[in-house]
């Protein structure tokens, strides 16, 4: 490797690019976006990192995973990870433009002609909501995902207030109340109503985001068993992987968790032991294309199937990189997907193309993604957290 840069814009959203470049000139991306820590990442690949990559061979993938893994003996961790993650991403990209090949066709080449990926509809009140799916479904996407705000209770979850659901829009964090109480009461109601009007032609999602203890969270997967969900995503906190027992015990209402896990030793007992459905690790969280192809393979001798994270905070770098892997595994079950703001496509040039609610990766050489960075000079740095919940006691809560 000849040269890394490492890159900090925020063109919508914050985010941080890795970009190695190799003696023969070819070029690579790697993204190591991490929410509300973009500087410390950022600044763990210019310190720690970087000066490791100067002069090694590009093409030794794994060695290069096991070396920045291991050697950094306190292993794991979201910072560590996302890290490596960019270098590993990075080097995919390089060794598909080597080649001469896009980076699904290293994988093993296609398991599918698409990627299905969800909307995300929203509203505040019942009506908007249907509206919402309506729109969706009128634009041809064949599975969503409904979230309404909760009656007399500001800050739920989920609900857009523009274009494009964006939590991550304060320089400090919002605070947002809750009740549990009344949203197990609302949302079972709302997700009827969607499958009352629209029927069951289509795959309908539900996100918790980790708002329940184990039990409310077997009451309410109980409850919507009726409405056929596609997923009830985070239903509860996923520290303890042995509590997902309990509501697997109460309720066939199949269960997604893994966006904020990063290894696979944070998703082994839930994949393992048949606790959950979905395993949502990301490349850019979960070390990249190499360690999340691992997740997947695990996950795939137990019969759970694939179901990234794709929100906004994740760049169309690791975008393509989660559509390239999608389109290859054998037990691909669905990708998030919630575009990106105009500002980001200014910055970030990318091959993956939507059609018919389906993702399609680019056939070209690597990655398919380009990286302006004159343009990304237009956007310097923004910080923006995300919210934290308060329940109506004001104690602190899972957001």
């Amino acid at each position: 490797m000849e040269s890394v840069e490492v890159f900090v814009a925020s063109p919508g959203r914050t985010f941080v690019t890795l970009r190695i470049t190799t003696t023969d000139g070819v070029t690579g991306l790697g993204d190591a976006t991490l929410n509300g820590r973009e500087l410390a990442v950022a600044s763990y690949l210019r310190d720690h990192v970087v000066p490791l990559l100067i002069g090694r061979d590009p093409a030794r993938i794994e060695d290069m995973w096991q070396y920045l893994y291991k050697g950094a003996y306190w292993r794991r961790g979201p910072v560590t990870m996302t890290a490596i993650a960019a270098v590993d991403t990075a080097l995919w990209d390089i060794l598909g433009k080597t080649a001469g090949l896009p980076v699904h066709a290293l994988l093993g080449g296609r398991s599918r002609d698409g990627v299905l990926v969800y909307a995300h509809a929203s509203g505040t009140d019942v009506p908007s909501l249907l509206d919402d799916v309506q729109r969706y479904l009128e634009l041809g996407y064949k599975a969503v995902r409904a979230q309404a705000a909760v009656p007399d209770v500001g800050g739920t979850y989920g609900v857009r207030k523009g274009k494009v659901y964006e939590p991550a829009a304060t320089e400090l964090p919002d605070e947002q109340p809750w009740d549990t109480e009344a949203y197990l009461d609302f949302a079972p109601r709302y997700l009827e109503a969607v499958r009352e009007r629209f029927g069951f032609g289509f795959h309908l999602l539900h996100d918790v985001h980790h708002r329940l203890t184990p039990n409310e969270a077997a009451r309410f997967g109980k409850s919507v068993e009726a409405s056929r969900l596609f997923w009830m995503e985070d239903p509860t906190p996923a520290e303890n992987q042995e509590s997902f027992r309990l509501i697997r015990q109460h309720t066939t209402t199949p269960i997604a968790v893994g966006e904020v896990m990063n290894s696979i030793w944070d998703v082994q007992h839930l994949i393992t032991e048949q606790l959950i459905d979905y395993v949502r690790t990301t490349v850019v969280h979960a070390g990249g294309i190499t360690h999340l192809r691992r997740i997947f393979d695990l996950a795939a001798l137990h019969q759970v199937r694939t179901g990234s994270h794709g929100a906004t905070d994740l760049s169309p770098v690791s975008m393509a990189a989660a559509v390239h892997l999608d389109i290859a595994v054998p037990n691909f079950g669905i990708q998030e997907y919630m575009g990106h703001p105009d500002e980001t496509a200014e910055v970030f040039r990318t091959g993956v193309t939507l059609a018919d609610g389906m993702l399609h990766p680019s056939d070209e050489p690597g990655l398919g993604v380009e990286y302006d960075e004159k343009a990304a000079e237009r956007f310097p740095y923004q910080r923006r957290y995300l919210p934290v919940a308060r329940r109506l006691d004001g104690s602190v809560h899972d957001w």
